[in-house]
C-alpha cells in the first residue's frame, strides 16, 4: 500500500481561506483529537513556482495541528498541479459544501465565485448545489458593512438582521448594528426602524424637482398629518426605484461611447470586476495595461450599491480571471528581473556594468519589454466594417485588371467556390455594360443576351463575375486570396469618422498609439482625450502637419 505523502506545517504557506470565523469550542475539540490522534484525513496543498507549497483546502486541520504539534508537525497531504484561479475555486467549494459555514462567509465565497465563472450566475448556482434564489439571497448579503458581516458570521445577528441592513448604505449600517447587538432587537422590530429610513431623498440621485409637490414625499406629509416618518423620505417605493434605475441607465449609456464594456453593478456583483493597475502588487505592468485598454473585458462600472448609489467606476477589468493571471505575470517578470543571473552569482566574479543594471539596479531592463500587441478590439462593427474595405479594396484592383480577373475567375472555380458569386452584383455590372436587366432565374433571357453581345462586353462581364464572386466569398477564402494578391489597403483607405464612430474613446488612444498621431498631438494628447467623443473624432482627423497616407490599424488588416 503506498505510503501517504506528508509535509512539515513550516513548509506550507496559508493562503486566504474562505472561512473567516472558527468557533473556540469547535476549534478546541479538533485541536484535542489532533494532539492525542494526529490528523487522519490529508490537507490539499498546491505546488508553487519556487518549489514551495499553498495550503487549498484544510484550513481547521492545519490551525489545530499547528497549535497542538508545532510548525515541524509533518501532516498528510494531497498535492494538487493548479494554479491559483483553480485553488481558489477549489477553495470556495470545498468550504461551501459544508454544513458550518456562516450565511456572511457563504456570501463572500459565492461573490468570489460569481467573479471567476465571468458573472454566470446560473453556473455557480449548480456548483455550489443551491437554487438560484438561494445563491441571489445570499449575493445579496455583500451590500452588508464589514462589521455587519462579522456579526453574522459570529452569531452576533441574524441573518434577517442582515438581510434588512443589507438594503442601507453602509455608514447607516455602522450606526444601527450596535443598537440592534446591545438591545437585542428582533428583527421585525429593525424592520420597521428601516422601513422608515429605506428611501432618504437625500440620496436620491435622480431629479427630486417632482418631488417638491408629490403626496408621497415625507415632507409634505408632515404638513397635512400630525403623525408621519422623518421628514425628507419617498414612501412610494416603486416610484423611487424606478426613478433611480432610469437615472442608473443614463449614467451608463453616457459611458459606452468611452469604453468597450460598461455595466451597473448589483449586489453581489463584488468580485466581477477589478480596477486595472499598473504598478504595485496587483499591477500588470504599463504596456499590458495599454494592451488592457482595447480589451472587450475592460470598462467602467456604475454602482447600483446602497453605499455607492450612482458612483462612476472607470477603468475597470470585467475578467477577474485574466486579470489574476496577468498580475502573477508581472510579479514573476519582476521577481526574475531583480535576481542576479546564475552563472554570476556561481562565479563570484564582478559582474559588468550591464549585468548589474539588470540585476536590479537603477537601471534595470523593463519587465515589459517586447509588449503584447495593443489592439483595438474586433466587435461584430469592426469586423463588418474591415471585411466590407476588404472586398471593396479588392473588387477595385481585380476590376481594373482584365487579364488578373480571367485568372482569378479560373482560380475560384478551381477551388469549388463559384456557389459564391452574388448575382446581384453581377446583374448589375450587365446592367452597367448593356442596360439591360437580366432577372434572376431566366436562363434563355441571360443566353439571349450573352449572344447579342460584343467581345468587349463580354470580357467587361467577365471581369464582373469575377467582383461578383470576391462580393460573394466567404471571408475565410477572401482573407487567403487578399494576402495571395498582397493587397496594399494604404492605397484604398485613410483615417476616417466612420472608423471611428465604431470604436470607443479609449481604443482611439490605441489607435493613435500605432498611427503616431500621439506624438504628432504632443501635449495635447490629453486635453483632446477630455473632450467629448465626437470632439476626440474631429480632433484626429485634424492634426495640423500630420500625414494620414498609408497609417492602417492593425485591427483593418487581414
Amino acid at each position: 500500500m503506498q505510503q501517504q505523502p506528508t509535509l512539515a506545517l513550516k513548509q506550507i504557506q496559508v493562503s486566504v481561506n474562505p472561512r473567516k470565523y472558527f468557533d473556540a469550542a469547535e476549534m478546541e475539540e479538533l485541536t484535542a483529537s489532533v494532539r492525542e490522534k494526529g490528523v487522519i484525513q490529508p490537507v490539499i496543498v498546491r505546488t508553487l513556482a519556487d518549489g514551495g507549497f499553498s495550503l487549498v483546502a484544510g484550513g481547521r486541520r492545519y490551525k489545530a495541528a499547528l497549535a497542538a504539534h508545532g510548525e515541524d508537525y509533518e501532516i498528510p497531504v494531497v498535492v494538487r498541479d493548479i494554479d491559483e484561479v483553480e485553488a481558489r475555486q477549489l477553495a470556495i467549494i470545498e468550504n461551501i459544501q459544508r454544513a458550518d459555514m456562516s450565511p456572511a462567509e457563504e456570501a463572500i465565497a459565492a461573490a468570489e465565485q460569481v467573479g471567476l465563472c465571468k458573472g454566470d450566475r446560473d453556473e455557480v448556482a449548480r456548483i455550489f448545489g443551491w437554487s438560484r434564489a438561494t445563491l441571489d439571497k445570499r449575493l445579496a448579503l455583500m451590500n452588508c458593512s464589514t462589521p455587519v458581516l462579522d456579526a453574522l458570521s459570529t452569531r452576533q445577528i441574524l441573518l434577517g438582521h442582515a438581510e434588512l441592513l443589507a438594503a442601507l448604505p453602509k455608514e447607516t449600517q455602522d450606526k444601527l448594528l450596535p443598537v440592534i447587538i446591545k438591545e437585542g432587537k428582533a428583527v421585525a422590530e429593525v424592520k420597521k426602524t428601516i422601513e422608515q429610513v429605506a428611501c432618504s431623498l437625500a440620496a436620491a440621485i435622480f431629479d427630486k424637482a417632482d418631488c417638491a409637490g408629490c403626496p408621497h414625499n415625507s415632507s409634505t406629509q408632515g404638513e397635512m398629518f400630525g403623525e408621519s416618518i422623518g421628514t425628507g423620505n419617498c414612501t412610494n417605493r416603486n416610484c423611487y426605484n424606478e426613478k433611480t434605475e432610469k437615472m442608473l441607465e443614463a449614467t451608463a449609456t453616457g459611458l459606452r461611447d468611452e469604453y468597450p464594456v460598461v455595466r451597473i453593478v448589483r449586489a453581489g456583483d463584488n468580485h466581477t470586476r477589478v480596477q486595472l493597475a499598473v504598478d504595485g502588487p496587483k499591477g500588470v505592468g504599463e504596456e499590458q495595461a495599454k494592451a488592457c485598454h482595447a480589451c472587450q473585458n475592460y470598462g467602467a462600472a456604475v454602482s447600483g450599491l446602497p453605499d455607492s448609489i450612482g458612483k462612476v467606476y472607470r477603468g475597470q477589468c470585467f475578467d477577474t480571471v485574466c486579470n489574476m493571471k496577468k498580475v502573477a505575470a508581472q510579479l514573476q517578470a519582476v521577481k526574475a528581473a531583480t535576481q542576479p543571473k546564475p552563472e554570476v552569482a556561481k562565479a563570484g566574479a564582478k559582474a559588468s556594468p550591464a549585468a548589474a543594471k539588470g540585476a536590479g539596479g537603477s537601471s534595470a531592463p523593463s519587465t515589459t519589454s517586447n509588449p503584447p500587441a495593443t489592439v483595438v478590439a474586433e466587435s461584430d462593427r469592426i469586423k463588418s466594417y474591415r471585411v466590407a474595405l476588404w472586398r471593396t479594396a479588392l473588387r477595385r484592383e481585380v476590376g481594373a485588371d482584365p487579364a488578373l480577373a480571367q485568372r482569378y475567375l479560373v482560380a475560384i472555380a478551381l477551388s469549388d467556390q463559384m456557389r459564391c458569386v452574388d448575382q446581384k452584383t453581377l446583374s448589375g455590372i450587365w446592367e452597367k455594360l448593356t442596360q439591360e436587366q437580366i432577372p434572376a432565374g431566366d436562363v434563355s433571357k441571360a443566353a439571349a443576351a450573352s449572344t447579342a453581345a460584343d467581345d468587349a462586353q463580354i470580357a467587361h462581364a467577365v471581369t464582373g463575375v469575377t467582383v461578383a464572386a470576391i462580393q460573394g466569398l466567404d471571408v475565410q477564402h477572401l482573407t487567403r486570396l487578399c494576402k495571395h494578391h498582397h493587397l496594399d489597403l494604404a492605397k484604398h483607405w485613410k483615417l476616417c469618422k466612420e472608423f471611428l464612430e465604431l470604436i470607443t474613446k479609449s481604443e482611439m488612444m490605441v489607435v493613435a498609439d500605432e498611427l503616431g498621431i500621439r506624438a504628432a498631438l504632443g501635449d495635447n494628447f490629453k486635453k483632446v482625450f477630455g473632450k467629448s467623443k465626437s470632439e476626440v473624432i474631429d480632433a484626429l482627423l485634424a492634426v495640423e502637419g500630420f500625414d494620414y497616407t498609408g497609417k492602417i490599424p492593425k485591427v483593418l488588416k487581414f
